[in-house]
């Protein structure tokens, strides 16, 4: 139950189920992954928004979770997006825009979702007094 995904760059990632299923967990199960690349794709928009904003991002993070159909198929009916945003003086209104940018507008990934799937966000921000490196 193992299987190698590869895009056309010839990049890879192992997918997987649990021992449940036939698998050995060694890698994401093909909803783990799902939920990865809606997390993912949004956490790009937001990065790149805020910082068309002059915003000073030092790190995101973003937690996903999801509840799925107790029969199959098994989709996700929800979906829980909870953004941790670490950095100096963000503008909270600039933050909830780039949220909803990323959601309504440019997350592809939350886009093929949508009307499926309620996704639901959060966020939290961790104010940073000084400089320190980038992590994002």
């Amino acid at each position: 139950m193992q299987f190698i995904g590869r895009d056309e760059f010839h990049h890879s990632i192992v997918i997987d189920t649990g021992p449940e299923l036939g698998g050995e967990r060694t890698g994401p199960t093909p909803g783990r992954l799902l939920l990865m690349a809606v997390a993912a794709c949004t956490a790009v928009d937001v990065v790149d928004i805020l910082a068309k904003s002059r915003q000073k991002l030092i790190a995101l993070t973003v937690y996903c979770g999801g509840v799925q159909n107790d029969e199959y198929p098994k989709f996700y009916k929800e979906i829980r997006l909870k953004y941790v945003l670490r950095g100096i003086s963000l503008d909270r209104t600039r933050v909830e825009r780039a949220i909803k940018l990323s959601e309504e507008k440019y997350c592809s990934v939350g886009a093929t979702l949508n009307g499926k799937a309620k996704i639901i966000t959060q966020y939290e921000i961790e104010e940073k007094e000084e400089e320190e490196k980038a992590q994002i």
